[in-house]
């Protein structure tokens, strides 16, 4: 048995997160074991698409978080790690800027993804392995930038895009209609040759969202209860959402954009229900370091 551990860094929109997982190959294969997730809450994308760019005060925080996590490799013993950003960065008119400070106080190398490939990786963690109850998903990642849309058929994908509609963008008021009718048109153009579509979520938010809906892990939640959920969300403010609901601050306000968007996907793809896998960008990294070339620490 060999164990190596890998770390994967995802620079969001609206947080940031490494995974540290180990990768276990033994005679019958390689599995992928979690280790470790933390998350610092620093929301970039509300400087990238509001300004324009990456503010200084964001730039010292990120580039602490990026230290904290270059210490928290070395600590576990990692051997192997990559940092992606998404939307936040790639938009940012000073993301060079900000990847070569990064990687001048911490040494951390960035790698700056378009949405392509984004979705790729994600859907690449091979999650419909996980469900066999059904033969075609339509996998969503909801991010603060951006959304990822996945149909995967017979545990093959099919076909990936990513579209400009984020829980940060929401929030600051920076999506409009024609965003919702190009995805619309999209899922509906993509589901047409399928008979029954289950959706999957990825993300934090709908993971907080399962996790109130006190459904049993591995199980699906029905649009029906999502709704619920949503509705009473949004009939309350954002403080009332913080204390009944034990939302973190920068979750209170992107969990109502993002209940939202699933609610479409799973309308527009006659979706009746959605599984909540817990796998996400990171998730997809780890298998992707394991497959190609990734930095050593």
């Amino acid at each position: 048995m060999k164990i190596k551990k890998y770390a994967a860094i995802d620079i969001g929109s609206n947080a940031m997160r490494v995974l540290i997982s180990n990768v276990i190959e033994t005679k019958e294969g390689v599995s992928f074991q979690k280790n470790a997730l933390v998350r610092a809450p620093i929301r970039l994308g509300e400087d990238s698409f509001t300004l324009g760019e990456i503010s200084k005060k964001s730039l010292k925080r990120m580039v602490n978080a990026m230290k904290a996590f270059k210490l928290l490799m070395k600590v576990h013993g990692v051997s192997y790690y990559q940092a992606f950003a998404t939307s936040a960065l790639r938009e940012a008119n000073n993301s060079r800027n900000v990847v070569e400070l990064v990687k001048k106080k911490s040494g951390i190398k960035i790698e700056i993804i378009d949405g392509r490939k984004e979705a790729e990786i994600i859907s690449n963690s091979k999650i419909s392995d996980y469900l066999n109850s059904q033969k075609t998903f339509l996998f969503v990642d909801v991010g603060g930038g951006s959304t990822e849309f996945t149909f995967i058929n017979e545990g093959k994908r099919v076909c990936s895009k990513s579209f400009k509609i984020g829980t940060v963008r929401f929030i600051n008021n920076l999506v409009d209609d024609r965003v919702w009718d190009a995805i619309r048109n999209w899922i509906i153009k993509n589901a047409r040759p399928y008979r029954k579509i289950t959706l999957m979520g990825s993300g934090g938010n709908i993971n907080k969202l399962f996790k109130l809906s006190n459904i049993r892990e591995g199980k699906p939640l029905s649009i029906i209860k999502l709704n619920q959920i949503f509705l009473e969300l949004n009939s309350l403010s954002y403080e009332e959402r913080i204390v009944k609901f034990q939302l973190n601050p920068d979750r209170a306000d992107v969990i109502i954009p993002a209940a939202r968007i699933y609610l479409k996907a799973l309308e527009w793809s006659g979706g009746q229900k959605i599984y909540v896998p817990r796998f996400g960008l990171s998730d997809g990294m780890i298998k992707f370091m394991y497959n190609n070339k990734p930095n050593k620490i």
